[in-house]
């Protein structure tokens, strides 16, 4: 992870971690952090905890986003500060859900912008000059328009992958394929590194190619306290706790210093968290197989 941070990460960038509550990578988000970068320009569709932490930590300039917030709980806390204070810390633009879906589809396909309707009868372009309208050309109707985007670096966090970076991933999805391909540098972050074989054997789980891939990072647990399907289960308490942590800059600079800043990399968190393997470890649940013969 440091090698690939290094390597690919630079000041300025703009960075997007994605993954929808499932498969969230805090392991790279730390490893930004550590390695004190900044002027960063962070896109998601939903910033949570791990944006949250990136902000206080003073790596991000600007938040290009669809909804922030603790997932069931309520704020973020250190962007909220940054945005209301005065003057603001950091630079936001705002989209619905949809919004961000059609930037980062758009830049997947190598488009200038996507059209959509989802922003009749909002506010959200009053807030955000970015979104434009445009004239059907075989209707006539007009339509909202989205710009493409296109980051520097995108890092995904998924179960498996082989060294050539061919990327499986199962369970809940959110815009990791459109990020990717969207994206000029991609970082996979990985529970297991598998022969290529194994990927082989199930064709259709591989959602990024090894062609997109420039890192892969064999990072197990990398992705807590969000959760990686078949491997361990989203620490909901983590979530809970992480509201009055958050609220008061003095225990959210402590958490910081102890687990981001205190530790060299993810093993070492885990060591920190004793007993959170066993707690969290996914029970299993297999599918049936396929059945790939000709």
């Amino acid at each position: 992870m440091k090698d690939a941070v290094a390597a690919l990460v630079r000041d300025g960038d703009l960075v997007v971690i994605e993954g929808f509550t499932h498969l969230i990578s805090f392991a790279a988000g730390h490893e930004i952090i550590r390695q004190r970068k900044k002027d960063l320009t962070l896109a998601r569709l939903t910033p949570d905890l791990i944006y949250d932490q990136m902000i206080q930590a003073g790596v991000a300039r600007k938040l290009v986003f669809s909804w922030a917030g603790n997932p069931g709980v309520g704020s973020l806390h250190a962007f909220r500060r940054a945005v209301e204070s005065k003057p603001p810390t950091l630079e936001i633009e705002e989209y619905s859900h949809f919004g961000m879906v059609a930037r980062l589809s758009a830049g997947a396909a190598n488009l200038p912008f996507w059209p959509l309707r989802n922003y009749a009868d909002t506010d959200i372009p009053k807030a955000n000059p970015r979104i434009k309208t445009v004239a059907c050309p075989y209707t006539g109707e007009q339509l909202a328009t989205v710009p493409a985007l296109r980051p520097d670096v995108t890092v995904v966090h998924a179960q498996r992958a082989d060294k050539s970076g061919n990327t499986q991933i199962w369970g809940l999805m959110g815009v990791q394929k459109e990020a990717a391909f969207a994206s000029k540098k991609v970082i996979v972050v990985v529970e297991e590194l598998v022969d290529e074989s194994v990927i082989r054997s199930d064709p259709n789980r591989t959602l990024i190619p090894g062609l997109q891939v420039d890192a892969v990072v064999v990072e197990p647990w990398g992705a807590h306290p969000s959760y990686a399907q078949g491997y361990y289960d989203r620490d909901n308490d983590f979530y809970v706790a992480w509201d009055k942590i958050a609220r008061d800059q003095a225990t959210f600079q402590k958490y910081l210093d102890e687990f981001v800043y205190g530790v060299k990399d993810r093993a070492d968190y885990m060591r920190k968290n004793p007993g959170l393997a066993e707690r969290l470890k996914a029970k299993p649940r297999v599918c049936a197989g396929v059945d790939y013969g000709y």
